[in-house]
Formats: structure tokens, sequence, C-alpha cells
């Protein structure tokens, strides 16, 4: 379990080189499971990583054995106050991970935001005002593209899409893209960029996986990252066991292409 309190330091200016929105329009396509494996990823290649749980459902934080329904603080209170500083909720971990947890709080603040008309760039203000240096910044948007997931697209510099192999992958992948077009032009963020497109849940032995992945990548070219994450039972089985698939099962498929993601991800500015 990931459940240890280390001592974290806080040493001069705030140090984010990357801050990585994991969206997409569809749910089930591997985004809680992507922020959590790449992040246990690039930690263990030597990097301080924070994951920001933005989803209501909080299946982040419920991971590292937190309950969703009795933080006392999370980013919820960080998007609703703006008193709260990342330092009063963020939890390290272990390895250089460390964690801004969601609750289920995070579905009224999705309300209160649109009905209020409260600052939607609450949480990227935060990333720049602290003083807590990160290499990488992994942020879990929730399912669909409602007001959390542009909260979570205003504070990044980049957007991972993790998108399932199958018939409506190009549907997801082009809503997801208008709506980084429309932040870029109409909301503030005019750097927000498009990391890659990540193919998961990839099966060589379906039917149609590998003629859709070959499809995939005759149209959107460069923008496809090279890492195909496989259909492997070791990234589903780990959670029952508190571990990501890259500690779980490091031999497993599922863990190597994590790994080989984070390696990806290193060398791409």
């Amino acid at each position: 379990m990931y459940n240890g309190i280390i001592v974290f330091g806080i040493t001069g200016q705030a140090c984010v080189s990357r801050i990585i929105a994991v969206a997409n329009q569809k749910g089930g396509v591997g985004k809680t499971t992507t922020t959590l494996n790449l992040g246990v990823a690039l930690a263990q290649q030597g990097a301080r990583v924070l994951l920001v749980d933005l989803d209501p459902q909080a299946s982040l934080t419920s991971f590292f054995s937190l309950d969703p329904y009795r933080m006392e603080r999370s980013t919820y209170s960080l998007l609703m106050y703006p008193e709260v500083t990342i330092a009063r909720i963020i939890r390290p971990l272990v390895n250089g991970l460390s964690l801004l947890p969601g609750s289920v709080d995070l579905a009224t603040a999705a309300i209160r935001l649109v009905q209020a008309n409260l600052p939607l760039g609450r949480l990227r203000s935060a990333m720049r005002e602290s003083r807590i240096s990160f290499d990488y910044v992994l942020i879990d948007t929730p399912p669909g593209l409602n007001v959390l997931t542009v909260v979570g697209l205003l504070a990044a510099d980049e957007v991972l899409v993790p998108t399932q192999i199958n018939h409506t992958a190009i549907q997801g992948v082009r809503a997801i893209q208008d709506v980084i077009k429309r932040i870029r032009e109409n909301m503030g963020n005019p750097g927000l960029a498009t990391t890659g497109i990540l193919a998961t849940f990839f099966d060589s032995d379906s039917a149609y996986a590998p003629q859709t992945l070959h499809e995939l990548r005759a149209l959107l070219k460069e923008q496809l990252c090279q890492t195909v994450i496989p259909y492997d039972p070791s990234v589903a089985d780990a959670p029952y066991k508190g571990k990501s698939v890259v500690d779980f099962a490091p031999e497993s498929q599922g863990a190597k292409a994590y790994l080989a993601l984070a390696s990806e991800l290193a060398t791409t500015t």
C-alpha cells in the first residue's frame, strides 16, 4: 500500500517542469490507470511527481487508501477557497510521489463553479504560486468534458489523451481536441499543447484492434504515442493488492509499457 508518509521538503521557488492533464471525453479509456501507472513509472526513474485528482469519483485517491468521503481538505478545498494552498492539502507518499487528493465534494464544486461564476483558473494559480518543486504534475480529469475537465486543462501545459482502440476511438479524440483548441484560443491558455494520443487496452488478438491502430497512426501521424498500452489483466489486478502494475507485476506487458511511456515522455518536450 502507498500509505506511508515521508518528510517533504520545500525549497526555493516553484520548479514545475511539466504539468500534464490526462483527459478524454469518453470514460473507460484508462485515464486514472494511466495517471497512476505513468506517475509511478516516472518516480521510479527518479522524477519528482505530483498526482492531482479532479475526478468526483476519486478513484485515484481511493487507490492510496484515502477515503474520498472523509477528506478534510482536497482539491475541492483548493478550488472553492482562495486561501487554501497546495501545501495544506498535499499528501507525500513514497519515492518522490505525492498526491493532491480528490473527494466526492468535487461534484458539488462542478455545480458551484458554474452557478456562482467562480474563476476556473484557481488550480493553475495555485500551481504557479506553490513553492513545492516537481518535475511532473499529472492531472486526472473526470470522464466527459465538464467544468472540472476545463479546470484541469486550464492548469496544464500539455494534454495526454488515452483512447481505447475500438471503432469509436477517434470520436473522443476529436472532441477533446476541439476543447483544447477553444481553451487555447478563447480561455487564456494559449500554450496548451497535445503531448500525445495514447492507445490503451490494445488487444493484438482482436479481429479489428490492429486495423484500428493502423488507421489511427495514418490519421494522427506523429500525434499518436509510439508506446501502446496493451490489454493486460495484471493492470486490473494490481489495485486489489494496493499497487500499481509497475510494482505488482514489473515483468508484465502492462508494466513494461508504462515504463516505456515514461521514457518516451521524458524525451518529448
